[in-house]
């Protein structure tokens, strides 16, 4: 998800099924639905995480991917998380909070008919502050900028049981943030900056 420079968090209707479907085209770029293209809901701030962007992440993914339980924790279009069913992911949960974005990314879905996903419209710091129902081996978390989600977010993940052994957790964060308010348990095992934004890769230990 992109939302840069609203920095929003609570996205709002944007009225007519119309309007929903003029904010662009993701293209998915691997696996089953390699080279497909999808709408983008018309979002204040929201695009996809770039193909670039996408290629890096995933080539780091590369061995996690196949047959992984996934949660997008921002998910806006969705870009993370169909790319991670494409390429053999067995589950995703995808959360997000705007009701234009959540209803795109549900029809997207449904286009795909993909069956082992679901899709919460709701913030991902409501929806972790409680014990885990289920276990996630990769996580994405791409939130709005500047607005504080990122810290509660992980630790909720942490500490309330989402994470399985040796999960894997993706971040994109503003570059001037330098240290990201992570568990202590987490590695970094992959960074890279480009202009505003940097890219962060995670495993969890312990």
């Amino acid at each position: 998800m992109k939302r840069r420079g609203s920095g929003q968090r609570r996205g709002t209707s944007t009225g007519s099924t119309q309007q929903s479907r003029s904010g662009g085209l993701l293209r998915i770029i691997a696996g089953e639905w390699r080279s497909r293209k999808l709408p983008v809901a018309s979002v204040e701030g929201l695009r996809p995480t770039p193909d670039r962007v996408r290629e890096t992440i995933f080539n780091w993914l590369m061995a996690d991917v196949p047959g992984a339980r996934c949660l997008d924790g921002f998910a806006g279009s969705g870009a993370l998380g169909l790319e991670a069913l494409s390429r053999g992911a067995a589950r995703l949960v995808a959360l997000e909070f705007s009701k234009s974005a959540a209803q795109q990314l549900s029809d997207n879905l449904r286009t795909l008919s993909a069956d082992n996903a679901s899709l919460h419209q709701t913030d991902a710091v409501s929806w972790l502050d409680k014990k885990a129902t289920e276990v996630f081996d990769l996580v994405f978390l791409d939130p709005p900028f500047r607005k504080g989600f990122l810290q509660p977010v992980c630790q909720k993940l942490n500490d309330n049981g989402w994470l399985s052994q040796g999960a894997k957790v993706y971040i994109e964060a503003e570059s001037e943030l330098g240290q990201l308010p992570v568990p202590e348990n987490w590695e970094q095992l992959k960074c890279k900056t480009a202009g505003q934004v940097s890219y962060y890769l995670y495993a969890v230990r312990g």
